[in-house]
């Protein structure tokens, strides 16, 4: 009997589980999804993801605007997906940081966007609506990303490199913490020998022989201007 009412239970969470899988939400409707696919270049994807996170907290303040049931779960719903679309806005900005594109443009707009979102935000928070405590969590973790984003959008591009190389460097080492001692070592071994290679390519001459090619005798210790060498 125990073992019956134990399957039923498992059966039963595990359909909850799979209908909640099911009916999870995306941050993103279709058709802005499509946009940020469109838009290849850094400064155009951030630029749309600033202009899907200031519609998110307009719907916001729509519904603050007026007390009726049911509000509470789309402002917590809202303020989620604005911290979703938030997020993947700092991950299109790291990306581009690494690789030395110039976010002038963006981080003109972000910081001053941002700047008034967080004040929206802070003003949702400090009129403490009556049923707060039902997304005061999400608009919590809204705020932090708003404030974050006006204090990134201010920073100079080699501060943000070398920011994130840190936090990469961090996040590897508390990896390689976590992994056994053997597979540790081998990794930190590996990771030597590609630097070392390097550090070799590195140093060497430049040259333009193809792969494969070599000089001929002839001209091995000759001097580039031609003349003998004595």
């Amino acid at each position: 009997m125990r073992t019956a009412i134990l399957c039923a239970c498992l059966a039963g969470f595990g359909a909850a589980f799979f209908a909640a899988a099911e009916t999870k939400r995306d941050f993103l409707t279709t058709d802005e999804a499509n946009q940020i696919r469109n838009a290849q270049e850094p400064n155009a994807r951030m630029t749309l993801y600033v202009h899907f996170a200031k519609q998110r907290l307009d719907q916001v303040s729509q519904l603050m605007a007026k007390e009726k049931p049911g509000r509470s779960a789309l402002i917590h719903d809202l303020l989620e997906d604005y911290t979703k679309i938030v997020d993947a806005m700092g991950a299109v900005s790291d990306d581009a940081v690494r690789r030395h594109f110039d976010l002038a443009a963006a981080n003109k707009l972000v910081g001053t966007e941002f700047t008034a979102m967080l004040d929206q935000l802070e003003k949702i928070r400090d009129s403490a609506p009556k049923d707060i405590d039902r997304y005061d969590f999400v608009l919590m973790e809204a705020i932090d990303a708003a404030s974050g984003n006006v204090e990134v959008a201010h920073e100079s591009p080699q501060f943000r490199s070398d920011e994130i190389a840190a936090q990469e460097k961090q996040a590897k080492e508390d990896r390689l913490a976590n992994l056994p001692p053997e597979e540790a070592a081998a990794e930190k071994a590996a990771a030597k020998a590609a630097a070392d290679k390097a550090a070799a390519d590195k140093k060497k001459a430049p040259t333009l022989l193809r792969p494969g090619e070599s000089l001929p005798p002839s001209a091995v210790g000759a001097p580039a201007n031609g003349q003998p060498s004595h």
